[in-house]
């Protein structure tokens, strides 16, 4: 089956002060949150300039995507679209349209199968399709790549360079975006992320030295609605109570620096660690790590190619191509994530 492109599709974020609430506008299309709340995130965003980092990452991988298919001789063209900002998603399928792509793959930035990180995105491009109707190009999704090796190398060497930071024995926290337990249930979510955190710290500590834990951060919605945990501020206060060792957060639920990331643990996180005095070292997300480009595009091949090999360490098996009907489902109810 031939393909003429390939989309990097992402969450989006805002690019200076005025785009914020248009930006949050978007993200809640229309869903009702408490105003502090509302308040409280946009502020995050305001503390950075109103400009989220993730759009900037993603023109970094976007571009060293460009050259890891030019170097392994692909003519596929790179686009790029995003759920809730500029470029949008439906702008980028118009453009691909009109240039005349008939057949995209879609790599989504996300590496774990759940509603919000996998199914909600095949429903984001759906609509645009519909939105163009005849005449728009067919996309089909990557699949999840939680245990790819290249995600694992990128993840390991982060983790890595991290502990040597802490220039002694250290504890390792994985953190990953929360999500409601109702959403939890019907996907494999929490399974992979505890998948990957274990192949993870079997290259980065392959004698098993260091104690290493999965906490979760970044939630939202109603206090009474139950969240996956333990929230990464209070297993950092549970950890400082056990000992003075250093924490190594690695935030392996991200592909790239997030609002999340760079507020939720740079800041808030730390902030908790200094409070109870722990040196806290933040681990860099997979970015544009080599091994991680090299993943994209090996994810690329083993499409074009069925005789290519599909790539995954550890007992569970590459995760499947095409999503079925009934996997992820939105659950009663959706809650916003940012």
């Amino acid at each position: 089956m031939g393909y003429d492109a390939i989309i990097v599709v992402s969450f989006g974020g805002p690019e200076g002060p005025d785009d914020v609430e248009p930006f949050l506008d978007n993200v809640l299309q229309g869903r009702p949150i408490p105003s502090p709340r509302r308040a409280a995130v946009a502020a995050h965003y305001l503390r950075f300039g109103g400009r989220s980092p993730i759009n900037d990452r993603n023109r970094e991988l976007v571009a060293a995507l460009k050259v890891e298919l030019a170097r392994h001789g692909s003519e596929l063209a790179v686009y790029w679209g995003n759920r809730n900002w500029h470029p949008l998603l439906a702008d980028t399928v118009r453009e691909m349209r009109d240039a005349g792509v008939g057949r995209a793959l879609a790599f989504v930035t996300s590496a774990y199968a759940s509603y919000s990180g996998c199914h909600q995105y095949l429903d984001d491009i759906a609509r645009a399709r519909a939105a163009l109707g005849p005449g728009a190009p067919a996309i089909d999704k990557l699949r999840v790549f939680y245990n790819h090796p290249g995600f694992v190398a990128a993840n390991a060497d982060a983790l890595v360079a991290a502990l040597a930071e802490t220039g002694q024995p250290a504890r390792v926290a994985f953190t990953a975006h929360s999500i409601p337990l109702s959403m939890a249930a019907t996907c494999d979510y929490q399974a992979q992320l505890a998948e990957t955190a274990r192949l993870v710290m079997a290259a980065a500590d392959p004698q098993g030295q260091l104690p290493w834990s999965l906490a979760f951060q970044s939630r939202s919605g109603p206090p009474a609605v139950p969240w996956l945990g333990p929230d990464i501020g209070d297993h950092l206060r549970r950890l400082a109570a056990e000992g003075p060792e250093p924490v190594v957060v690695a935030p392996i639920g991200f592909v790239a620096d997030h609002m999340e990331v760079v507020y939720d643990l740079d800041i808030e996180a730390a902030q908790v660690a200094e409070e109870v005095g722990v040196t806290m070292v933040r681990a860099a997300t997979a970015g544009t790590h080599p091994a991680f480009v090299a993943m994209i595009r090996e994810l690329i091949d083993e499409r074009l190619d069925p005789s290519a090999p599909k790539l995954a360490v550890g007992p569970d098996g590459p995760y499947h191509d095409i999503c079925r009907a009934a996997c992820c489902p939105a659950p009663i109810g959706r809650p916003t994530t940012r």
